[in-house]
């Protein structure tokens, strides 16, 4: 018996099979205003563990959020290591808010009080920039 995907061409392998109508269940749009590109989201520590009964109906983006989240991402960066588009990642991200496994806040502020980035936070993003 032939695996339905056998004879696609290999030229689409980069595309995915399941299209992200499909991961999200039809929606198109999050419901959450509040996630913008560089909101962060982090796993909530007392969160059910990874076999228990709610784990088993997130869909596998889901969890792939859930172990990428161990640490603060922003969301773009979740969305880059998902490869899916933003609008879909907003959508999941939302999903796992509503059911308590993870949490999202805004990022800190990091300008000083005359509304100008201290100078070490210049000096970071610098050197960051000349190791790339």
């Amino acid at each position: 018996m032939k695996h339905w995907t056998e004879g696609f061409d290999d030229d689409d392998a980069d595309e995915p099979l399941v299209r992200p109508y499909t991961i999200t269940g039809g929606r198109t749009t999050p419901e959450r205003d509040d996630l913008t590109l560089i909101t962060l989201v982090t796993v909530i520590s007392d969160a059910p563990a990874d076999n228990g009964p709610g784990m088993r109906r997130l869909q596998p983006e889901h969890r792939t959020i859930l172990a990428l989240c161990k640490q603060p991402l922003a969301v773009a960066e979740i969305a880059s290591a998902l490869n899916l588009p933003v609008s879909v990642t907003k959508i999941l991200i939302g999903d796992l808010i509503e059911a308590g496994h993870v949490r999202s806040r805004p990022p800190l502020a990091f300008a000083q009080a005359g509304g100008l980035p201290g100078m070490s936070i210049l000096e970071a993003v610098r050197d960051g920039l000349r190791k790339l």
